[in-house]
């Protein structure tokens, strides 16, 4: 039953049926019955929840999961996709090193009411891709994926769980202009050893200038001109080698001076 698999989802992604209600605009009375299965969705609705939840539509609608799952081990980075599941193994020293950024990150402006988790995850994808077309190098190297509201790195939920449990940062739900907002406190200091040097910290401390003030609308707006989601498929990873043809509206490598 559709009811029951959203149901599930929901939970999976520790979302509330107000917030869901609100997505796809309908009251939460309303939402409610969907989940207990007395009230169909409209095609509409399904493809926006199956958007939220990081599912293809066709998967969705026949109540199949097939978002990306993260695996953290020891060894090499491997992407494997087949019809039940994307599973992603984070190398332990990448692992480590989105651990700090993120920390960093967070000490720097998670205090700030417009940041969210919405605007981390695009803070975060703006760090990595725009240094890989700075520099042709990968700075944390983590995977994101295509959806509805921008870049999504797959990595986020396994490696910010871990963090919890591990006392290194606290979950914070709240509001922002009434729309539900989850934020995430830095309870350590990073450790900035991680980074490979002064220029990747100075990179992290420049997009952070450029773009730690907007709010998750005006960055997920910033990402869908961005070509690497623009060439993307839905729910597929983006790919790094797709910064060489950005438009110059968010290319951010002076070609000119490299020539």
């Amino acid at each position: 039953m559709l009811g029951k698999f959203i149901l599930e989802q929901r939970k999976k992604h520790d979302l509330t049926q107000d917030f869901l209600a609100s997505k796809i605009g309908v009251s939460r009375p309303t939402y409610v019955q969907i989940e207990q299965g007395e009230r169909d969705l409209t095609i509409t609705e399904a493809r926006k929840l199956a958007d939220i939840f990081g599912i293809v539509f066709d998967d969705f609608v026949q109540g199949k999961d097939t978002s990306a799952m993260v695996e953290i081990k020891k060894g090499v980075k491997k992407a494997k996709e087949d019809k039940q599941e994307m599973r992603i193994s984070v190398p332990q020293k990448n692992l480590q090193k989105f651990k700090e950024v993120l920390l960093y990150v967070l000490s720097k402006v998670g205090g700030k009411p417009n940041v969210g988790e919405a605007v981390v995850y695009k803070l975060l994808y703006f760090i990595d891709f725009d240094f890989y077309e700075k520099f042709e190098e990968q700075l944390v190297g983590a995977t994101y994926i295509k959806n509805h509201y921008g870049p999504t790195p797959v990595e986020f939920k396994t490696i910010i769980d871990d963090m919890i449990e591990n006392g290194e940062v606290v979950k914070v739900e709240g509001k922002y202009f009434n729309y539900p907002q989850r934020k995430y406190l830095p309870i350590r200091e990073p450790d900035l050893t991680k980074l490979k040097d002064a220029r990747e910290l100075r990179h992290i401390d420049e997009v952070i200038a450029r773009l730690g003030d907007k709010n998750a609308t005006e960055l997920s707006e910033y990402s869908h001109e961005d070509t690497p989601w623009l060439i993307a498929k839905e729910n597929q990873p983006l790919d790094y080698e797709a910064v060489f043809y950005r438009t110059p509206k968010t290319s951010v490598r002076n070609y000119d001076e490299q020539d």
